[in-house]
């Protein structure tokens, strides 16, 4: 989780009165919501209303988002190209491309803007935004965000996505994560403070720097999405009414350009990389680094074989000195069971470098991923050959 972090007006002890000023409402009080994560046991924010945060006037059901698998007849590599069709909003605009029970990654490419406030109630979300700036809209208080950026949002928040009109198109990658999204923690110290020689700390960490109080007693529809099952819950006034909240639960982001890689004199393994780490999976963070120094280095990673786990990358700028014919928003697949490493050429052309500019984001799973229809649309037949001279 990132650091305890208060914005507003609080009373000087929890669950205790936060008195307004006279007449101002009919109980003359805030109203306090506590947010918790893993029961009461782990990390929490607690969050102060105008109105108490349970006026829901209509529930309906909304449909669903399902995600569907295709049947895979036989175990190989794949490569995802770019070019999936744009179209709907930060929300309805989501395509489906890998999953399992811990994770499902999604792309979205939105041409319309979000109207309507969504929350996720099952899962925590990390949104990368490949192109585009805007803001975060929270109860928590606005929260800007720009390429190249790692949008963490807890599960439960209501929000609404809103990008600035630029010449490139938004275009994000949305990691859905049945678990907490955390932190590993041999970068952080027994006091919870990051490590020296972390490849990044707190400074690097950016949650809202205000609150918007939004005071609204009109309907207002929020999309709730667990699991596939979509339900719009009409509330009684606006959710984002919040006078003061303090806590370590709450939206932050972290750009990709923050990261300080870690290199040594060989080739060093993906753990350096990381970044997140939930249930199931992990997320590395491959940024722009010097290479190896040792004379004899091998500087483009070993062929090796991954055991218990399958590698997702996605491309996200520069040239990746290991692999040919992927580009600017490929996926690749790298299953469990089968060997992968560089493609022929790639060793001997990178023998004089001294530094690469790739940035790509690394999803490793623990669980046997699923392509959706959407993703072998896109997926190159050819790719498990690619490494024949």
């Amino acid at each position: 989780m990132p650091r305890y972090l208060q914005l507003g007006t609080l009373p000087p002890k929890r669950h205790t009165a936060h008195r307004t000023s006279p007449g101002f409402r009919n109980e003359g009080l805030f109203y306090e919501e506590v947010l918790t994560t893993q029961g009461f046991g782990r990390a929490y924010s607690i969050v102060y209303h105008l109105r108490p945060p349970t006026r829901v006037r209509k529930v309906e059901a909304a449909g669903t988002m399902a995600v569907e698998a295709v049947p895979q007849s036989v175990l190989r590599h794949h490569h995802i190209k770019p070019g999936l069709a744009a179209g709907g909003d930060p929300v309805t605009g989501r395509v489906p491309l890998f999953t399992n029970a811990d994770v499902t990654l999604w792309k979205c490419r939105p041409t319309l803007p979000q109207v309507e406030l969504f929350r996720n109630a099952s899962a925590d979300e990390i949104h990368f935004i490949h192109h585009g700036r805007g803001t975060l809209h929270t109860h928590f208080g606005p929260l800007s965000f720009k390429p190249y950026d790692y949008v963490v949002i807890p599960k439960t928040t209501t929000y609404l996505l809103e990008f600035e009109t630029t010449p490139t198109p938004p275009e994000v990658l949305v990691i859905e994560a049945s678990g907490s999204v955390q932190f590993p923690p041999r970068y952080l110290n027994p006091d919870g403070q990051f490590r020296l020689g972390a490849p990044f700390a707190e400074r690097d960490l950016h949650g809202p720097l205000a609150i918007h109080v939004t005071d609204s007693n009109t309907d207002v529809p929020i999309l709730v999405k667990d699991g596939s099952r979509l339900s719009r819950y009409t509330m009684a006034h606006h959710p984002f009414d919040v006078v003061g909240w303090d806590g370590m639960v709450y939206p932050f982001t972290f750009n990709a350009d923050d990261f300080e890689p870690i290199t040594g004199t060989v080739h060093q393994p993906p753990p350096i990389h990381q970044v997140f780490q939930s249930e199931g999976f992990v997320v590395c963070n491959f940024a722009p680094r010097m290479l190896d120094t040792h004379p004899d280095a091998i500087k483009v990673p070993y062929a090796h074989s991954n055991v218990d786990s399958e590698e997702v990358l996605y491309y996200v700028r520069g040239k990746f000195g290991s692999r040919r014919g992927v580009e600017e928003g490929s996926f690749t697949l790298h299953p469990r069971g089968i060997p992968h490493g560089p493609h022929p050429g790639t060793i001997a052309a990178s023998k004089e470098m001294t530094r690469t500019d790739e940035l790509a984001v690394m999803v490793d799973t623990f669980r046997p991923l699923l392509l959706t229809p959407a993703a072998m649309a896109r997926d190159d037949a050819n790719y498990p050959m690619s490494w024949m001279e």
